[in-house]
């Protein structure tokens, strides 16, 4: 996607079922097994709550296994 594409779109944060993160186009139907997290705006923005909220970029399953694991 060129950047001035992306100027002319709203997006929308999205999260799937393993808590994994990712950007969206706010006017079209959201993909199987993703759901709206709540942010809207530029692609940037999004972007930038996805780097402040994701600071564990394993996904939930892999998470909850080893801490069921542990010692």
């Amino acid at each position: 996607m060129t950047d001035e594409h992306a100027k002319n779109h709203e997006f929308l944060v999205v999260v799937n079922d393993e808590e994994q993160y990712s950007v969206w186009f706010a006017d079209r139907d959201l993909p199987p097994g993703w759901r709206a997290e709540g942010t809207r705006g530029t692609r940037e923005d999004c972007l930038a709550h996805i780097d402040r909220v994701w600071t564990d970029m394993r996904p939930r399953s892999v998470r909850e296994h080893l801490a069921a694991h542990r010692g």
